[in-house]
């Protein structure tokens, strides 16, 4: 009889979604012989490492720092030209 390692348990992450098929509640999350946690989804196959998810959220992120839009300018506001403030008829200062 020869000698076979322990397997390492898998855990089902409940509510989880697979990034490639979609599925819901198929992924579940292991430790791999280096001690990297590894999420692999039984019902496509797809596996990824935990510095590889590191790697891609790091890209998002630095993607996103890059994008300047209207509703998140940098330094100061962006205003159109006609753009003026609201006046409230019947509310001055003396009637706070």
């Amino acid at each position: 009889m020869e000698y076979q390692p322990k397997k390492k348990p898998r855990r089902f992450i409940a509510g989880a979604v697979c990034p490639k098929c979609s599925e819901m509640d198929r992924t579940v999350i292991y430790s791999n012989d280096d001690g990297e946690e590894v999420r692999e989804c039984i019902s496509c196959g797809f596996i990824q490492t935990s510095s590889e998810q590191a790697a891609e959220d790091q890209a998002r992120q630095e993607q996103a720092e890059g994008l300047a839009t209207r509703v998140t300018p940098v330094g100061k506001a962006v205003l159109d030209d006609d753009e003026k403030p609201l006046k409230i008829i019947g509310l001055n200062e003396s009637n706070k």
